[in-house]
């Protein structure tokens, strides 16, 4: 038996979903991710490492799974298979290959990959993770099936001959989850730019030597010689302090010093940095303080942001939940199988442990007031 057998699509379809896919199909179906929103979004994590840093918390905090064989028979080989599979060039392990997925989908707002088979498509020799900026997506043989084309460096492109061996996910809409963001990236580099401009011309403080010659007919006649021989003796000392000498500066006559801009301050950014990053942060819905930024917060304003990740996590969990079925199904069907996979995710967190710990110790206190209740009716 063969890996991955096309099953038998429809003859037919109903009126509405072929009127639909008729007008589709005029229109030539763009790129998953055009090369130049690759490139972009990558220069992007890249300049702005709180990005980088939040789309890597999401991965991790996504959290562990456990696919599960509907016939238990099965289950140690498809546990042996999924821990060993063969990730690209360097990963292992379906976890390797969903981690790698997800930051596809999340960087991208969608992400390719491929159940790759043996030399005789027998087995399954291992999984790859696509370059979702040379696949362009077009519709198959019927409504609910696609059509995948790769693009080649040089421009040629080539339909793939097994799309059911194809791994695809999309987020709502096919947007990236850092789409909007380059714009407030540009604005808060510019700012840390001019930061360290500010701090080259201010920080490093530089120094205003003047000599003032008296009156006396011998200090105006001599006072070029006086300030070179001022200006080098003030350099040798500043030299010296570079490799830690301490060389006192002697002058006679009146010689003032003065520090360069020390009457001016550097601006305050924190208010415009602050209102950048609170932008950022919204739309990677990421809490703050698990990016290190002490923002004044509540116990319960940190519960109820802590809620709402658990709540996008989820959404990402029903993302990967279909691919990683897709792995564990062509696996049983290899070996022939005729069970199916599912999913068990692990719990987000230990508060999720804590949370339902209690409500099992409520729930029981108050089936044993209900019980007690009732037998002194009776």
């Amino acid at each position: 038996m063969k890996l991955f057998q096309k099953k038998n699509t429809p003859k037919t379809a109903p009126e509405l979903i072929s009127t639909q896919r008729s007008c589709c199909e005029k229109f030539a179906l763009p790129a998953a991710v055009q090369p130049y929103e690759k490139e972009l979004y990558d220069r992007l994590r890249y300049a702005v490492p709180i990005i980088d840093a939040a789309i890597m918390k999401i991965i991790r905090l996504t959290g562990g799974f456990r696919v599960i064989s509907s016939d238990e028979k099965y289950q140690q080989e498809l546990d042996d298979f999924l821990a060993n599979v063969p990730v690209g060039l360097t990963g292992r392990s379906i976890g390797c290959f969903a981690d790698n997925f997800l930051d596809s989908l999340i960087t991208y707002g969608s992400a390719a990959g491929e159940i790759v088979p043996d030399s005789e498509e027998q087995r399954i020799a291992g999984l790859w993770n696509g370059d979702v900026s040379r696949i362009r997506l077009s519709a198959g043989a019927d409504p609910f099936s696609r059509s995948y084309t790769v693009i080649a460096p040089d421009g040629s492109s080539r339909k793939i001959a097994h799309p059911e061996r194809i791994l695809y996910a999309s987020l709502t809409g096919g947007n990236s989850l850092l789409r909007g963001l380059p714009s407030l990236s540009g604005i808060l580099m510019r700012i840390y730019e001019c930061i360290g401009q500010n701090f080259d011309r201010a920080g490093n403080v530089r120094y205003a030597v003047t000599y003032k010659p008296s009156g006396q007919a011998g200090d105006m006649l001599n006072s070029r010689e006086r300030a070179q021989q001022i200006a080098r003796e003030w350099a040798d000392g500043m030299n010296s302090a570079k490799y830690g000498q301490v060389k006192d500066f002697v002058a006679v006559g009146d010689v003032d010093i003065k520090v360069i801009g020390a009457e001016n301050q550097l601006f305050d950014t924190n208010v415009p940095v602050r209102q950048i990053l609170e932008q950022l942060i919204a739309k990677l819905s990421i809490p703050p303080f698990l990016l290190g930024l002490s923002w004044s917060s509540t116990e319960r304003m940190s519960s109820q942001q802590a809620d709402i990740l658990t709540s996008e996590l989820e959404y990402y969990r029903r993302l990967l939940t279909p691919v990683i079925c897709d792995v564990g199904n062509s696996f049983l069907a290899s070996i022939g199988a005729e069970a199916s996979c599912s999913v068990e995710w692990d719990n987000i967190n230990l508060q999720d442990e804590t949370a339902l710990a209690e409500a099992r110790l409520k729930n029981a206190q108050a089936r044993e007031i209900e019980l007690r209740l009732e037998k002194n009716e009776e």
